[in-house]
């Protein structure tokens, strides 16, 4: 009975100095590589810290470099891999990676109820909410009546040419609507459209902040950008109005452009990203980054952003891998059409 109890108590102090080893070894840890702003995407790191104990060890873009510096990053790392996660603004970026063979396939379970058009079929990547491609409008310059409801609205004749702005079509994320158009009207009719939006000289711009900035100032009467933009306007109480396109009966929808979170392939870390990765596909946690501002638009059946009504929104019928494809089709089109 006394050898019984000796060796029970062997072993309880044996395993408790086991686990006492364990948490007093080094701590779990993991890299993530994000293009997200760090004011949103930090908050998400502190929570995960805080429910898992496990420390984000972030690396954010450089501004000048956007989400490129990192895919670039990514790419040259290849051979030895030092981030176990990326986390992207956009998907054209992501499928880079994909093609480059920097990432894992990983299906997260969190990701159960995201609709199959924001998730990889291999499981390379996984979408969950963003931004769409909407219309700001000035309601002192306009009436509900004349608000524009179609992408084929700045080409009618009733709105000024200089009072309609685009930011250069070969860019951001205007140049990944350019390429959803491509991708669904095809080459030769999205080529007449841009060729006619510039021939009639809707007045383009270098980026969708100086969009809203020119609408909110009262200097052209609307144009088309990002919502993230836009809700900036509406929460600095600028007289503007969202208007999101092409939403009626037969009309093609609008582009919603969603983050992307992958598993990078040879990550020191690989069971860490997966838990990162189940934590930031939660539902739970798309609400929460709808309530910081991050998202305006959740690809599940959750409340958007306040300052756009986004439910039931008609999305463009077009893959985001055929999107990807007609990046670069649409860009040499574009570049010979808008630049002189």
């Amino acid at each position: 009975m006394k050898l019984a109890f000796g060796i029970a108590v062997v072993i309880i102090i044996s395993a408790a100095f086991g686990i006492l080893g364990q948490n007093s070894g080094q701590e779990r840890t993991v890299v993530v590589y994000t293009s997200v702003d760090q004011v949103y995407s930090e908050q998400v790191f502190d929570a995960f810290e805080n429910e898992t104990g496990i420390r984000v060890m972030p690396v954010y873009d450089v501004e000048a470099a956007k989400t490129t510096g990192l895919v670039n990053r990514l790419i040259a790392e290849k051979a030895r891999p030092q981030a176990d996660v990326f986390w992207s603004g956009e998907f054209s970026q992501t499928m880079v990676l994909k093609n480059e063979h920097v990432l894992a396939p990983y299906h997260s379970p969190s990701a159960a109820d995201i609709p199959a058009r924001f998730r990889d079929p291999e499981g390379f990547w996984t979408g969950f909410g963003g931004r769409a491609r909407i219309f700001i409008v000035n309601t002192d310059l306009l009436a509900p009546s004349q608000y524009p409801h179609s992408v084929y609205d700045m080409l009618d004749e009733k709105y000024p040419a200089k009072s309609v702005g685009i930011a250069y079509p070969m860019f951001g994320t205007t140049a990944t609507q350019a390429a959803a158009l491509y991708g669904y009207l095809g080459k030769e009719k999205a080529r007449e459209f841009f060729t006619s939006l510039n021939n009639r000289g809707v007045r383009t711009v270098d980026g969708n902040s100086v969009v809203r900035d020119l609408v909110a100032d009262s200097r052209i009467t609307y144009g088309l950008t990002d919502t993230d933009d836009a809700c900036g306007a509406v929460e600095n109480g600028k007289n503007v109005t969202i208007i999101i396109p092409d939403q009626g009966e037969g009309q093609m929808g609008t582009l919603v452009i969603p983050n992307t979170v992958a598993l990078i392939a040879g990550a020191p870390g690989p069971q860490e990203g997966k838990i990162f990765m189940d934590y930031l596909l939660e539902k739970r946690q798309e609400s929460a980054m709808v309530s910081s501002g991050w998202i305006q638009i959740p690809v599940r059946d959750i409340p958007g952003s306040p300052c756009i009504n986004s439910t039931g929104i008609r999305t463009i019928p077009v893959t985001y891998q055929d999107i990807y494809n007609s990046l670069e089709p649409a860009r040499k089109d574009l570049t010979e059409i808008f630049v002189r």
